[in-house]
């Protein structure tokens, strides 16, 4: 009997623990949903709210790493002056991987639909859980 109730438990347990996760990684699927509906409508403040609001946000494009929340922001503003140069934002998540309960690896690829070109790459995002809300701390984009 002793052992039939431990079981149960552990099974509950594990059932818990894969409800978590799922959890988790739609609120990040969300997030990112999210985002591409801001920046598809022109808002790139909107967008960013998917960010670490931080000086310690890392953002490594083509120029190299950039290190905060705000030059991240100016940056996009400048490489995205208006909403024709910013288009239709499509993600494609190629995998959601939780690594604990407060850290999350993100691969996937981007691409923009605009008037005259359709530009595109990939993306690797570290998640981090922040006061309980999943935020984007480092973000690798090509």
């Amino acid at each position: 009997m002793k052992k039939q109730i431990l079981l149960s438990c552990l099974l509950l347990l594990i059932a818990y623990a894969g409800f978590a996760q799922n959890k988790d990684k739609q609120a990040i699927a969300n997030l990112m949903h999210n985002q591409q509906i801001a920046w598809s409508k022109g808002d790139i403040e909107g967008f960013m709210q998917g960010y670490w609001k931080s000086d310690s946000l890392m953002f490594i494009g083509k120029r190299g790493p950039a290190y905060g929340w705000q030059v991240t922001l100016d940056n996009y503003k400048k490489s995205y002056p208006d909403k024709a140069a910013m288009g239709e934002l499509t993600f494609r998540l190629d995998k959601i991987e939780l690594l604990g309960n407060k850290d999350a690896f993100v691969m996937g690829a981007w691409s923009l639909k605009r008037e005259k070109d359709a530009p595109g790459g990939y993306f690797t995002l570290w998640f981090r859980k922040i006061d309980g809300v999943w935020k984007i701390v480092c973000d690798h984009t090509s």
